[in-house]
């Protein structure tokens, strides 16, 4: 049986880890990929440079961007402007940005959270 490009045993053994020979290559193989990315300088700026309103997560936690923690007041103003319309239109995201210091998807994904968050209320309600 011809084993053709990516076949069932090539994607087999590149998922144990081995370095299979890419298909198409000659017989080269690729060097594994670490699991871990590298610790740079750009990674460390980047830690030091984070805003005041954003904590680190627990220990084992997937890397990435680290949770924002909200103040009373913005929150305060983000409930206000949830009561008023659960639909943040693209002048009032603007504004709410400018006026709490938050960034707009920042406040687009508050107010899906919220959204949620009222779904499951009222449906607990019931």
């Amino acid at each position: 049986m011809e084993k053709g490009p990516f076949s069932v045993e090539w994607l087999a053994q590149s998922s144990r880890g081995g370095a299979p020979e890419m298909p198409g290559t000659g017989g080269a193989r690729q060097p594994p990929c670490p699991s871990v990315p590298a610790d740079t300088p750009r990674d460390r700026e980047a830690a030091e440079r984070r805003s005041p309103g954003h904590e680190a997560e627990s220990v084992g936690a997937m890397p990435g961007r680290a949770r924002t923690k909200f103040s009373a007041a913005q929150l305060q103003e983000l409930e206000r402007s949830f009561r008023e319309q659960r639909y943040i239109r693209a002048g009032e995201k603007r504004r709410l940005a400018a006026v709490l210091n938050l960034s707009q998807s920042q406040i687009k994904t508050w107010f899906q959270n919220r959204r949620m968050k009222f779904k499951r209320q009222t449906q607990d309600a019931r």
